[in-house]
């Protein structure tokens, strides 16, 4: 439920900020004839999301146990893949969120109503889908019949709106740069433990080879159905009994990706140095 939690938190806070970024620009340049169309892209942007998870959730439903399974691990390995991007660009771009939004807006304010709806979609939508994706994914891995996954997941969301609010109202500062760095390396910790799962769908749907060379197996001395077993699947996608092909995707992506993402980052060549260090808070 924890990892489910901070994906909701960290995928949520993500869309708040960039809601709460448009929305107080706006409001600070006067310029509240421009919230109508920027809300109405921001909830074509949440509609669409819940459109597409309804669409994963559903459809899947229909299809044979091998297809199932297929789908996914393929989707899961794709989620990854977005994460993993997605907590590597915002590591990099935290610290001038709020300028890059701010001149985007600008510019759809020159173009008229139709850019603005359209940068409201392109910066929510994005976040929506991503986020879509991946909690679809990590609720299938962790799930264990239970309701606890989905909650953990909406209660984080719900936090990330009361976040975004305080952040909005000026209630509440808080390091970006710190604030994404951290739960990034969470988010990866949790995402390899979706990607070993993603190949163990691909496995048992006979896509790929090994579902029965088991690299390990402690299921006595962590049993699943133990509070302590449940609480590792919960965080970290745990499984005492995983093929050896589990083991080797789970090493192979988390140790060089924790690696690069919490190494000292380099200075943005393309931005002009500060005469000052700047730590941008919202």
């Amino acid at each position: 439920m924890f990892a489910n939690y901070l994906i909701g938190l960290r995928e949520g806070l993500e869309a708040s900020l960039v809601v709460c970024i448009l929305i107080a620009y706006l409001v600070k340049t006067d310029r509240r004839d421009a919230l109508k169309p920027i809300w109405i892209g921001i909830a074509i942007a949440v509609g669409l999301a819940l459109g597409f998870g309804c669409a994963l959730e559903f459809g899947s439903q229909e299809l044979t146990f091998e297809a199932q399974e297929a789908l996914g691990g393929s989707l899961s390995i794709i989620a990854v893949c977005l994460v993993t991007w997605m907590v590597f660009w915002m590591r990099r771009t935290a610290r001038h969120l709020k300028a890059d939004l701010h001149g985007r807006l600008d510019a759809a304010l020159r173009m008229g109503t139709g850019a603005l709806v359209a940068t409201a979609f392109l910066a929510v939508g994005r976040e929506g889908l991503e986020t879509s994706l991946f909690v679809w994914t990590s609720v299938r891995a962790s799930s264990d019949g239970t309701e606890g996954p989905l909650i953990g997941v909406l209660l984080g969301i719900a936090t990330a709106v009361v976040l975004g609010y305080l952040f909005y109202r000026g209630a509440l500062r808080i390091n970006l740069a710190k604030f994404f760095t951290w739960t990034g390396a969470m988010l990866v910790v949790v995402a390899a433990g979706v990607l070993a799962y993603g190949f163990h769908d691909l496995q048992e749907a006979d896509f790929l080879p090994g579902l029965t060379n088991k690299a390990f197996d402690i299921s006595e001395t962590i049993p699943p159905d133990s509070w302590y077993g449940t609480l590792l699947k919960g965080v970290f996608n745990f499984q005492p009994d995983p093929t050896v092909l589990q083991v080797v995707v789970w090493s192979l992506y988390l140790v060089p990706t924790l690696a690069f993402f919490l190494a000292p980052s380099r200075p943005d060549k393309d931005r002009p140095k500060p005469a000052t260090p700047v730590r941008e808070e919202v």
